[in-house]
């Protein structure tokens, strides 16, 4: 296992042979490295963390401390990220609460820009894309291909759903519908479904205009919520993905932002 002789790591960590820790990384107790992931430099990491195979995590990342919260008073929480991840240079990454769960995890596949920082309890899924500063309070649940843009906040215990895009400097307080394109300008709203997104991820032609029809029922129809969907329930051409959008919109807790 290369380990650079500046690096101090506890005798308790468990690190894959193939791992490579680089010069002034930090690893503590419990905290275990997977097949092929790399430390670069300055990166310091506390368990219970566990990190999967394939990372790449760039100078002055931390992950695995303690929460903000307040009410977090010490309980045994852990952090958990997939595989093939990139975590670039000053993300933060906390661990979950008594609250919460007490886990954070990350998925696989993911890229965390520059000045990230992944609140306590935060779940992020597979294929998510988080620009540059943006900022996840507590709770936050990210769901598959989900990308949101720089300088982005998303206020705590809301939902983005998969393959949603976020524009730059939209502060989200409330779900992001899954497909959507949501953005602040000139206030925040859905601007209708990601269809550059989609058509990049395969997504069928007729699957795409089924998801505008339903999002200009919902944003531009005059309608109330109900109305809107008893509307694309009768006229939408029937899909998977519209059918995946008002079960989202059914299960919301904090209301979506339309």
């Amino acid at each position: 296992m290369p380990v650079h002789p500046t690096a101090i790591v506890d005798t308790k960590a468990r690190i894959a042979e193939s791992a490579e820790i680089g010069p002034y990384c930090i690893v503590s107790a419990e905290v275990e490295i997977g097949p092929r992931t790399r430390l670069m430099a300055h990166n310091y990491l506390e368990g219970p963390t566990w990190i999967g195979a394939d990372n790449v995590f760039f100078p002055f990342s931390t992950v695995g401390v303690a929460s903000q919260d307040l009410k977090y008073k010490g309980e045994r929480a852990e952090t958990r990220i997939g595989d093939r991840n990139r975590i670039r240079e000053f993300v933060t990454i906390h661990r979950g609460t008594q609250g919460g769960g007490l886990v954070t995890a990350i998925g696989s596949d993911n890229l965390l820009m520059t000045y990230v920082h992944v609140a306590h309890d935060v779940r992020i899924g597979d294929h998510v894309i988080l620009g540059n500063s943006v900022g996840l309070a507590g709770h936050v649940t990210i769901e598959d291909w989900a990308d949101v843009s720089p300088f982005s906040g998303v206020h705590q215990f809301c939902r983005i759903g998969r393959h949603a895009f976020i524009g730059p400097y939209t502060v989200v307080k409330q779900d992001v519908l899954p497909f959507s394109l949501t953005s602040n300008k000139p206030e925040v709203g859905v601007f209708g479904a990601n269809s550059i997104g989609l058509e990049r991820r395969g997504f069928e032609k007729d699957a795409i205009e089924s998801l505008q029809t339903a999002f200009r029922l919902l944003t531009r129809s005059q309608l109330n919520t109900s109305q809107a969907i008893e509307r694309i329930k009768t006229e939408v051409a029937p899909c998977g993905a519209v059918d995946e959008l008002l079960e989202f919109i059914r299960t919301s807790e904090r209301g979506f932002i339309k």
